[in-house]
């Protein structure tokens, strides 16, 4: 399986960036994509995922409200909607699949494949 992540770059505060992540390959209805974040001197964390099973989704409490994860199966395709962006949210970006559908977990080591990660920067 491989992903691809597209749609970083700078942005001002309260602007909005799609980000978007496709899965090719040995691809199944079975498993969970999720985004994550790493910005410079911190550790990788969980932002949000869906469920390809039951297209469940879950957000991490900094960014409800804010961003939205979305998928379009035709596509083996997820988004990450993000509006409102803060400072805080400068980080590379990362798409993970899971071969777990559900629950969609928050734990990196859950996570067998990795997108090459894309920057989003925040500022004004």
């Amino acid at each position: 399986v491989q992903l691809q992540a597209s749609g970083g770059g700078m942005m001002q505060p309260g602007g909005s960036l799609r980000l978007s992540c496709a899965a090719s390959g040995r691809t199944s209805s079975s498993y969970s994509m999720s985004w994550f974040r790493q910005a410079p001197g911190k550790e990788r964390e969980f932002v949000a995922g869906i469920s390809w099973r039951n297209g469940d989704t879950y957000h991490a409490d900094s960014v409800k409200g804010r961003f939205t994860i979305s998928s379009d199966k035709a596509k083996n395709t997820v988004y990450l909607q993000m509006n409102s962006l803060k400072p805080d949210d400068t980080a590379r970006y990362y798409c993970a699949l899971s071969l777990s559908g559900w629950p969609v977990s928050d734990q990196l080591s859950r996570y067998r494949y990795w997108g090459q990660g894309t920057l989003v920067t925040v500022s004004s």
